[in-house]
């Protein structure tokens, strides 16, 4: 082990080394802090204390090395230089301070465009997918709608019995969604829906075409309106989206029970369809038309039963986000008289 002394004169050592190196740093801090620029014509600088001129050269102390340097008076941008000595002395802020603020500003307006606010503290994802915007316990709240593929009963015993009777009749096939509920339900009877399924260019096999400059692939634009929404029935264990009739000359149509609705194109490429009236509590759809070829069978399905539970994976607004109100003298309560 260490003599106590030894111990007690190395502890000395490194606290006087230490204060030491603080003693020399600090001038350098404190320098750099206080220093003034000479800026460059090229648009650089040179942060230093002080200058003065030497004939066709400027030798000035830099505040970076802590040592004295030279430069051509010509390199200099004088009229620059003591712009900013005068905007400093006036408390403006530096020039990449300024630039910085506005890159700033231009990154976060442009991803308000890409997440829309819905609510206050509540966006939409920088993503594709569709969600609907409930409201529980005075809450507004943001649920993701999976999609869901429809099944296609073809009702064969039906339609053998039909064809028996009558050898012309169509053969008709329901589009079916297993169970008997959705698992995203609205607690509002005007529920907003948002919809962004952004699709991009089919390029094909890029190994049969030749080589050309690479362009930004632009996303393919579909009508607004080719969203609707489909009111479903219920039928024990499973909701019927709609039907399928086949006529026997082959000619297919579907037939849906359409709600009302208006579609509103927004920023980031999303668009917000919303039913014209309340609807009544049930189970519904949003399904895609896909014009003469009909509807996809991948549709997003939900309820709206003002009474349901809430949703376990409804995403809230974010307090940070929500405007805070000035606050109010507090008011004192009134004591009851005896």
């Amino acid at each position: 082990m260490l003599p106590i002394e030894f111990k007690t004169r190395l502890f000395w050592v490194i606290t006087f080394g230490l204060a030491a190196i603080c003693l020399c740093l600090s001038p350098l801090a404190s320098a750099q802090q206080l220093a003034k620029r000479l800026i460059l014509k090229d648009g650089s600088y040179q942060l230093t204390t002080k200058w003065e001129k030497k004939g066709d050269r400027i030798r000035y102390y830099s505040a970076e090395r802590g040592e004295w340097e030279e430069i051509p008076d010509s390199l200099i941008d004088w009229s620059a230089t003591d712009k900013y000595e005068k905007d400093r002395a006036a408390g403006v802020p530096p020039p990449e301070a300024v630039a910085l603020d506005k890159e700033l500003e231009a990154e976060r307006k442009a991803e308000e465009l890409r997440s829309p606010q819905v609510a206050p503290g509540l966006r939409l994802p920088d993503e594709s997918g569709v969600f609907l915007l409930d409201n529980f316990q005075s809450q507004p709240q943001l649920n993701e709608l999976q999609q869901n593929g429809g099944e296609l009963n073809k009702n064969m015993k039906g339609n053998i019995l039909r064809a028996a009777i009558n050898p012309i009749a169509s053969a008709k096939q329901t589009i079916e969604l297993k169970g008997e509920h959705a698992k995203v339900q609205s607690h509002v009877t005007i529920p907003a829906l948002y919809v962004n399924t952004t699709q991009e260019k089919d390029t094909g096999d890029a190994s049969r075409q030749p080589q050309q400059p690479q362009q930004p692939e632009q996303p393919i634009q579909l009508p607004v309106d080719r969203f609707k929404i489909v009111r479903m029935q219920a039928k024990q264990d499973k909701r019927i989206v709609g039907d399928i009739k086949i006529a026997v000359y082959g000619k297919v149509s579907q037939e849906q029970k359409l709600v009302p609705t208006t579609s509103q194109p927004i920023s980031g490429g999303w668009v917000k369809v919303t039913p014209t009236s309340a609807l009544t509590p049930g189970e519904y759809a949003l399904v895609e038309m896909l014009g003469k070829e009909g509807m996809n069978l991948f549709v997003w399905d939900f309820g709206v039963n003002p009474t349901a539970p809430a949703n376990p994976m409804a995403s809230k607004p974010d307090p940070r986000a929500i405007p805070q109100p000035k606050d109010k003298p507090v008011e004192l309560e009134k004591r009851d008289q005896h």
